[in-house]
């Protein structure tokens, strides 16, 4: 009776401690939106509450390049899923971000733009040079990057068209040759081929010298034609996985079908990529998507002699250059689908967020327009 008496009590009392924990830590939870600014200001979009609702143009104070960065005067940024799923607010992302807020308010990824300063150790890059890469804290008027996140913009590709880079390319890049191993002739079925990665895949895949069939919606069969595919499988009219076509490389961006689903269209030495859910935002099934991906996972390790491979994608100063070349020699055009000025970053984020962008959604930042903006809120 004695023993039963004491777990209680410390069951009850675990219970009260951890209440008082979480109130304190909650209420507690805050950030540095709406500070005074030290410094010199600029604008910048902060991430002040959960949500793309919890994005404001704001004063901040403009920020100081290290010994190895860059200081960038942004030109362009772009969004990407990541973004959105940093800021949704779920309950594990409250966790390790702030319970109650976001702990940090610097918002995007992606950047290019001109170099207005560099610190002592930079040896590659100048006063001047433009241009892009990866950084936080890309949807302002000016971020520090570093030397190795960052690389000259090709001359023939526009300060846009270079925002969109970053991520999702690397993303293409690292997955059809890091994981898929493609090599020229390899037959290569790219599974949401319209989207800010699946464009960038098509393109990449063909550089590569692989034959290129892509799926997509029937409004996007042209655009992904136009990228070079060889063939466009239209998912309104057709499954792909129920045609005797065998592939090389499943890159799979979308998650829609089941492990034995996508085992059955591989090769018997065939790569699956997992790369993605569908897009941006949280519609209806992606959590089951999610399961999909995992289980495809441990499945593979014990089923079956095909590979299926899941990554994040890292930024790597070699592959933003390899990029660079193939941007440079034609072979990769970045695909915008709208352009937003920073001022309406909420509505940039809010259209990713719907999951049918055809390409990437560009941020544009105009200094004398925002700061414009953010009077008429002071």
């Amino acid at each position: 009776m004695k023993l039963k008496r004491f777990a209680k009590w410390s069951a009850l009392t675990l219970l009260v401690v951890g209440f008082i924990w979480f109130q304190i830590a909650y209420w507690t939870s805050t950030n540095d939106c709406n500070a005074p600014v030290k410094g010199e200001p600029m604008t910048a979009i902060e991430v002040c509450e959960y949500g793309a609702a919890g994005l404001q143009l704001a004063d901040v104070a403009k920020p100081t390049p290290t010994d190895n960065q860059v200081l960038v005067r942004v030109q362009a940024a772009s969004l990407n899923p990541a973004d959105g799923h940093m800021i949704r607010g779920s309950a594990i992302g409250r966790l390790f971000g702030g319970l109650r807020k976001p702990r940090q308010t610097a918002f995007g990824i992606d950047f290019a733009g001109t170099i207005e300063a560099v610190g002592k150790n930079v040896t590659e890059l100048k006063a001047g040079d433009e241009v892009f890469g990866t950084s936080k804290g890309t949807l302002a008027e000016y971020v520090c990057a570093s030397e190795r996140a960052s690389v000259t913009k090709p001359s023939n590709i526009t300060f846009e068209q270079a925002g969109c880079v970053g991520v999702a390319a690397l993303t293409a890049l690292q997955g059809l040759r890091d994981h898929g191993k493609i090599a020229p002739g390899d037959n290569v079925l790219i599974n949401g081929a319209s989207g800010g990665v699946g464009t960038f895949a098509v393109q990449i895949a063909k550089a590569f010298g692989a034959e290129v069939s892509a799926v997509c919606s029937t409004r996007n069969v042209e655009l992904v034609r136009s990228l070079g595919a060889d063939h466009v499988i239209d998912y309104t009219k057709g499954d792909f996985t129920e045609t005797a076509e065998r592939y090389d490389i499943l890159f799979d961006n979308v998650g829609n079908h089941s492990f034995e689903e996508r085992r059955r269209i591989l090769k018997p030495d065939g790569v699956c990529v997992l790369v993605g859910i569908g897009g941006a935002g949280w519609q209806p099934g992606k959590g089951k998507r999610i399961v999909g991906a995992l289980t495809a996972l441990l499945q593979a390790r014990w089923k079956t002699e095909q590979k299926f491979v899941g990554f994040i994608a890292k930024t790597k100063k070699d592959d933003l250059a390899v990029l660079r070349d193939l941007m440079q020699e034609g072979k990769v055009t970045p695909v915008i689908d709208r352009e937003y000025p920073l001022e309406q970053s909420a509505r940039a984020l809010a259209y990713l967020e719907e999951g049918r962008a055809r390409g990437k959604v560009v941020v544009t930042v105009n200094p004398e327009a925002q700061r414009a903006a953010v009077a008429q809120y002071q």
